[in-house]
């Protein structure tokens, strides 16, 4: 076994097959269903569950696709740290949406002017989406909004500060009673400002009427403007909204009223990529702060 073996192994699990997996490597479709064989023979097991011409990963193959990311990730690793770690070659990042279209677009510009050696894909999805993207190789990171698991590298980015949007003209916001009779718009199950908002209820005794999953941040103010339902999300969003006017904005308490956003990799496989956009981000979210006053001395 070696790791030409576990790369085209991996492939063909994450191509769903000998072709695609063939295709992306570029080899003939024998060279790749010999290696696989080869490699099973080597394991003395079944890696996959074939039917047909279709196959599913067997329960050792399962097992085994964990250590091939693990060693190839490695490798990768390796071959960086005894280079000069100048970033270079393709870069897969994940992102929400809302940061993707808010906080992105200046440092992503300022990360491709100085590392033009660096093709740099940028991709919007769930957290959930997200979180296993980057744990199954493929993103090499992804910001996403606490609480995530402890199966990750995680830099804090940003912290982003939740408020509650209504119509123009909504009566003050103060508990979740004042809206309890009000549809709230969120996203999926699983989003961490959805789950904020559930805590404030939860805190209160209270359940949201109901909750209609939307799928964009633009979506779900348009909605809100249009009296359709209350929602929380972050304060930045409401930058890009040309029709403030139509909305009312309401501060949510201390405990719920904050969401850090973090960048995440898979544990161990940092690359001098994700440290080059780290830097770069910290500098842009740290020139995004309102400076510190001074307090007067008596």
């Amino acid at each position: 076994m070696d790791l030409g073996d576990l790369l085209i192994f991996r492939s063909v699990v994450q191509e769903g097959g000998i072709t695609r997996a063939a295709e992306r490597l570029h080899r003939v479709q024998s060279n790749v269903t010999t290696r696989v064989r080869q490699l099973e023979q080597d394991l003395g097991v079944d890696l996959f569950i074939r039917k047909g011409k279709r196959m599913h990963l067997s329960p050792n193959g399962k097992l085994l696709l964990d250590y091939a990311d693990r060693l190839l990730d490695l490798a990768q690793e390796a071959r960086d740290a005894v280079h000069d770690g100048e970033p270079r070659g393709p870069f897969s990042l994940g992102a929400m949406e809302s940061t993707a279209a808010i906080r992105l677009p200046a440092p992503l510009s300022e990360f491709h002017h100085r590392y033009p050696d660096v093709t740099l894909e940028l991709h919007t999805a769930s957290i959930s989406q997200l979180t296993s993207g980057v744990l199954a190789g493929e993103y090499d990171a992804a910001l996403v909004a606490e609480p995530i698991g402890d199966d990750f590298e995680k830099t804090t980015i940003y912290d982003e500060e939740l408020v509650l949007v209504a119509e123009a003209g909504h009566s003050p916001i103060r508990t979740p009673r004042d809206i309890r009779s009000r549809s709230v718009l969120a996203f999926e199950a699983g989003c961490p400002y959805r789950l904020r908002l559930q805590q404030w209820f939860a805190r209160s005794g209270e359940l949201p009427e109901r909750i209609i999953e939307m799928s964009s941040w633009h979506a779900i103010v348009g909605c809100v403007a249009a009296r359709m339902g209350i929602a929380i999300l972050p304060q930045m969003v409401l930058s890009t909204f040309p029709k403030l006017n139509f909305l009312s904005i309401h501060a949510m308490p201390a405990g719920v009223n904050r969401a850090p956003t973090v960048l995440i990799t898979r544990k161990g496989a940092r690359s001098p990529k994700v440290t080059a956009l780290i830097d770069i981000l910290n500098d842009s979210a740290g020139a995004s702060r309102p400076p510190k006053q001074r307090k007067k001395s008596n």
